[in-house]
C-alpha cells in the first residue's frame, strides 16, 4: 500500500481536506515552498509535529529542522551528567535520519539546555563562561535564530505553542518572533541577507494545549506514523521512552497544529475602533 498524507483545514463553513498541501495553506508557493522546524530540544520536532514533518519531507516541500538546545540537562543517571549532550545530539541526528532529513538540512544551535532565558537576545561575543555559541561575532539566541532564519529563508516556521508549561519551549517561541522581526530587516548584515518575507507562522503542542483551537489537522498512513515511532526509538538514553511511544500509539495516526499571526502593532487599528465608538 502507498504511503499517504492528507491535510485538513477547519473553517467556519466546514473542513477542506486534501492529499494536496496547496489546497490547505495559503500563498503557497510550489517548489519554492522552504518550512522551517524549531525545536527547543532535540526530540521536541518528532513527539509534538512528527507527522507534520514527515509529511512536509513525503509532499518534497524543502524541509529543515533547527534544534536550539544541547540537551545537556537530559541525562537520568548520574554517569550520565558529563556526556549526555554528545549522546543526545547522536540520537538526535539519527532520529532525524529515520524521517529521512538531509544531514545538511539539520542545524545544532548548542545553547545550553533548561536556561534559554539566560541567553536571551543578542550581544556581541566575549568568550565569557556561560555566553553560549557564537556565530559571526555574536552570541544569543536572538542572534542564532536571525542567523538560521537567513540561512533557510523560509516561508513556513513550525515553533512550540506559546502556552508550553516548559520554559525553554516558550522562550524558543518568543525568541523567534523577535528574530522574525530582525532577519527581514538590514540590521546584523554580517548574519545573513534578510529574508524577503515574514514566513507563515505554525504551532505545535508537546506538554500544554493550544491558546485557541488548531485550525489544521495531518493525518498519515500507517507506514509513516511508524517511521515517526522508528525516529522516537533513536532516543535510547531516555528512560520514559516506553511511555512516549504509548502515548503516541494512544494518539494515533493524526496530529493538529494551530496558525498564528505574526501581529505587528497597526495604530489604524486602534483608531478605528475609537471612530466606531464615537459613532454610537
Amino acid at each position: 500500500m502507498a504511503s499517504t498524507v492528507f491535510f485538513d483545514r477547519r473553517t467556519d463553513s466546514g473542513l477542506i481536506s486534501s492529499a494536496n498541501p496547496g489546497d490547505i495553506f495559503p500563498n503557497w508557493k510550489g517548489d519554492e515552498e522552504r518550512w522551517l522546524f524549531l525545536s527547543p530540544h532535540d526530540d521536541d520536532i518528532i513527539c509534538g509535529c512528527g507527522l507534520t514533518f514527515i509529511a512536509s519531507l513525503h509532499c518534497g516541500i524543502k524541509t529543515f529542522a533547527g534544534v536550539v538546545t544541547n540537551g545537556k540537562m537530559g541525562y537520568c543517571t548520574p554517569e550520565e551528567r558529563e556526556t549526555i549532550a554528545v549522546v543526545r545530539r547522536e540520537e538526535c541526528a539519527g532520529s532525524f535520519a529515520a524521517l529521512g532529513l538531509p544531514k545538511e538540512n539539520l542545524f545544532f544551535l548548542n545553547h545550553d539546555d533548561g536556561s534559554l532565558n539566560l541567553q536571551a537576545g543578542r550581544r556581541f561575543a566575549t568568550g565569557a563562561p556561560g555566553e553560549g555559541p557564537a556565530i559571526a561575532g555574536g552570541a544569543g539566541v536572538t542572534n542564532s535564530l536571525v542567523w538560521l532564519l537567513r540561512k533557510t529563508r523560509p516561508n513556513r516556521l513550525f515553533v512550540p505553542t506559546i502556552t508550553d508549561l516548559h520554559p525553554d519551549h516558550k522562550f524558543t517561541n518568543s525568541e523567534a518572533m523577535i528574530s522574525i522581526f530582525h532577519a527581514q530587516g538590514s540590521i546584523w548584515p554580517e548574519l545573513g541577507e534578510p529574508i524577503p518575507d515574514i514566513p507563515a507562522i505554525y504551532e505545535y503542542a508537546t506538554y500544554s494545549n493550544f491558546i485557541t483551537p488548531p485550525q489544521l489537522r495531518v493525518r498519515v498512513s500507517e507506514d509513516l506514523f511508524e517511521r515517526k515511532i522508528d525516529g522516537i526509538l533513536q532516543y535510547k538514553s531516555q528512560k520514559q521512552i516506553d511511555l512516549t511511544i504509548k502515548i503516541q500509539r494512544e494518539n494515533g495516526t493524526e496530529e493538529f497544529i494551530r496558525e498564528a499571526e505574526f501581529d505587528i502593532f497597526m495604530p489604524q487599528r486602534c483608531k478605528d475602533l475609537f471612530a466606531a465608538a464615537a459613532k454610537n
